[in-house]
């Protein structure tokens, strides 16, 4: 007799409100969870998207905190903390991409604030218990239920503005998060499902984002892709290719969501021969014959940089990155040695 794969499963409480013009609902979800006084955290920079929020939540805002930044810097994190504690907000709201949710995780990680997330972006990290800090050269990430968002506004419209390539480099770090959670160890039936959703909605939104970023319909099927990777992020544990864009992030200073495009392929080569199964669905998702053939064809059409060295990466450091990916251990269908993550990594320059 055949037996299914076991599998674990932790469930994240998340309300989640999708739909164009649903940002006009932020402030009636803020009040049903009696969250009144409310820390906007963003990056710096953005007076458009702070007047849009004061006329949807006037008074509610208590306080900006402008200092998010690409993956978390420690600095940053102090700095929020700070102003927490004089502000004394109810809830902390991230608005924007990764780096406001991010943030807000940190944040949470010392004073123990609700979050709410309306995403900008296709990151994902809105429908997780992730969170990552960088200290120093090195990039830490855990996961803990109290990071993750109580709330989450997804309104299609605010995508409007993403530039294209951004909006094709943060959709496919999207879909590094499903191809990762589609051969995690333990992944549930829903973290696949999720994860399988994903990859048909990017695959077919993001090159109709890039030739028609204007196209709500577009803008819609990519953010409900995101959401869909980023259930399936939450829901398995990430493997070789997280590690490695981590380390090239956090540790060189690397863009995050273009790293991952780059690395995607190389990583989904390298795991191929150790989980066939998990390699036929993704190349299905993609309509593709091949799962790596057809993520390195889905960022050559969306005019994604593939090259780390193009991105910054120095071959002076594959060898001290390849010591950081392989000095701690790491879930994955197949191992790698420090070698074989060296070889890698040349691969992808």
């Amino acid at each position: 007799m055949n037996l299914l794969p076991s599998f674990t499963s932790d469930w994240s409480r998340t309300r989640v409100v999708f739909g164009v013009g649903t940002i006009d609902r932020l402030a009636a979800e803020l009040d049903a969870l009696a969250l009144a006084r409310v820390l906007l955290v963003v990056t710096p920079g953005r007076a458009r998207d702070l007047s849009l929020l004061r006329s949807k939540l006037g008074d509610r805002i208590v306080d900006v905190c402008d200092g998010a930044a690409l993956h978390v810097p420690i600095e940053r994190v102090r700095a929020a903390v700070e102003q927490v504690d004089r502000a004394r907000p109810q809830t902390l709201l991230a608005f924007g991409g990764g780096s406001a949710v991010g943030l807000a995780k940190a944040i949470a990680l010392e004073r123990p604030l609700p979050i709410a997330v309306v995403p900008t972006t296709y990151a994902g990290s809105e429908m997780t218990s992730v969170w990552g800090i960088t200290d120093g050269a090195k990039k830490r990430t855990g996961r803990n239920p109290a990071v993750a968002p109580r709330v989450v506004v997804y309104d299609p419209a605010l995508t409007l503005s993403l530039p294209a390539p951004v909006s094709a480099a943060s959709g496919m770090n999207a879909v590094a998060h499903a191809v990762e959670a589609m051969y995690a160890p333990e992944a549930s039936p829903i973290a696949l499902a999720a994860a399988d959703d994903a990859l048909r909605s990017l695959s077919r939104a993001l090159p109709a984002v890039v030739a028609r970023p204007d196209s709500i319909d577009a803008r819609t099927l990519a953010l409900r892709g995101a959401h869909c990777a980023g259930v399936a992020m939450e829901m398995a544990a990430m493997g070789l290719h997280h590690k490695i864009c981590h380390v090239l992030g956090g540790t060189f200073g690397l863009p995050h969501a273009p790293t991952h495009a780059a690395v995607l392929p190389h990583v989904v080569a390298f795991n191929t021969p150790a989980a066939p199964a998990a390699m036929a669905r993704i190349a299905e998702a993609l309509a593709t014959d091949d799962a790596a053939i057809g993520l390195a064809a889905l960022n050559r059409t969306l005019g994604l940089v593939t090259s780390l060295r193009t991105l910054g990466f120095d071959p002076a450091d594959v060898d001290r990155a390849a010591t950081l990916v392989t000095e701690q251990p790491y879930r994955s269908p197949r191992g790698a040695s420090w070698a074989e993550v060296r070889d890698l990594l040349r691969n992808a320059l």
